[in-house]
């Protein structure tokens, strides 16, 4: 791995150790967990990779290989507020550790993506290694929970972005051939096995060229016209609410909305369609890939992609023309923009036998449609993984 021997280039002697931690995908679920909705997920064999030691003035000090500028802060002094840099994250998950546990030992590392930025949940990925880098060099020991949940504080309470707990669940619970399906509400999981006779299947990820900031997108903005139909339909219908921002979706009833929804201004209607449609949408996938029905299941997770492009109203232009590419291309059980949409990446689930005839259709289609993204547009061929290993 090029970031050990960025490290020892750098320090002069070898890391203690490398820390792990897969992406994800999402191909049914998007944009319902932060309303408590249903998911389906899996970690793929791609991530971040962390190679640190310890440092025992308390000092915290990170490169990437992403990024030009080291950054640098101590365990007891974390920045109030963001910056505006990529270290953010990681500022963010020193702040959040630090409210459960006290830290003595600071680290040095070189940090390493084995994909381009954007769709997979990156962010969510650094984080989490992060994470268990910094309670190794302390001794502190955490459950799966605590680390979803602390994960979860850095991102949406430190960095600002109002997600829920999908990224952080698949990252951590998901396990190699097994289809990730979570309750994002109570927390409750399963890991679906792989049906013996289910059809073969490998992961495809299209990386449109575009990277963007996800804090500054509009992803905050779907989240609040979410909350705010799930406010406006409770009042509609008589039901008891509190607080604004525990507003959730989950909490009204589908019949509440085919009663009161027509009342919705249309951008709160299409957020809450996309919610319900989307809770059924992934109980019926995870029993298709129960019973290894997996041209079901990517049946679905295309239903989920127009959804989330018509009804969340996401995506950027390239993200859809990738959608809809792939949607057209013989071999593709189905598939979606990955993440919000705003950046980043298209997955798909596809046949083995056709990759080649994929890679070479989907690149060309796309590449004819945005030409001057040619070099920053790629393909790439991933399998399921085991979440981190804590």
């Amino acid at each position: 791995m090029n970031c050990v021997d960025i490290f020892c280039g750098t320090y002069r002697h070898e890391p203690t150790e490398v820390v792990f931690c897969p992406y994800r995908i999402c191909p049914m679920g998007a944009h319902v967990d932060h309303q408590y909705g249903l998911i389906t997920g899996l970690a793929i064999d791609k991530g971040v990779h962390i190679a640190y030691g310890p440092k025992k003035n308390g000092v915290i000090e990170l490169s990437s290989m992403q990024f030009d500028r080291r950054a640098q802060w101590h365990i007891a002094q974390v920045p109030e507020r963001p910056t505006g840099d990529w270290a953010d994250y990681l500022r963010g998950a020193t702040w959040a550790l630090a409210k459960h546990y006290p830290l003595r030992l600071g680290l040095c590392g070189v940090i390493e993506g084995t994909m381009p930025i954007g769709g997979l949940s990156s962010s969510a990925a650094v984080i989490i290694a992060f994470l268990c880098a910094l309670c190794r060099v302390n001794g502190i020991r955490l459950d799966q929970q605590e680390i979803i949940q602390i994960a979860l504080e850095a991102e949406k309470d430190y960095v600002g972005v109002s997600v829920g707990t999908l990224d952080q669940s698949c990252e951590v619970l998901s396990k190699k051939n097994h289809l990730l399906y979570l309750d994002t509400g109570s927390g409750q999981y399963e890991l679906i096995p792989q049906h013996p006779d289910m059809k073969p299947y490998r992961i495809a990820i299209f990386f449109s060229g575009i990277e963007r900031n996800l804090a500054g997108s509009k992803f905050n903005m779907r989240v609040d016209e979410a909350k705010s139909a799930a406010y406006a339909l409770m009042a509609y219908a008589g039901m008891e609410y509190g607080k604004f921002k525990e507003a959730r979706l989950r909490d009204v009833p589908v019949e509440v909305f085919r009663e009161h929804g027509h009342r919705l201004p249309d951008n709160w209607r299409k957020r809450a369609e996309h919610f319900y449609t989307e809770f059924d949408r992934v109980q019926r996938g995870a029993e298709a890939w129960r019973r290894g029905d997996i041209e079901e299941y990517g049946r679905l997770s295309f239903q989920s992609g127009h959804s989330s492009i018509y009804n969340w109203e996401t995506g950027s232009d390239e993200l859809r023309t990738l959608y809809e590419i792939m949607a057209r291309t013989d071999g593709v059980y189905g598939g979606r923009f990955s993440g919000a949409g705003f950046k980043g990446c298209c997955m798909a689930l596809i046949d083995p036998a056709y990759a080649e005839s994929i890679e070479k259709q989907v690149g060309e289609a796309y590449l004819k449609a945005f030409p001057e993204l040619k070099g920053r547009y790629s393909f790439h061929l991933c399998d399921s993984a085991d979440g981190v290993s804590l």
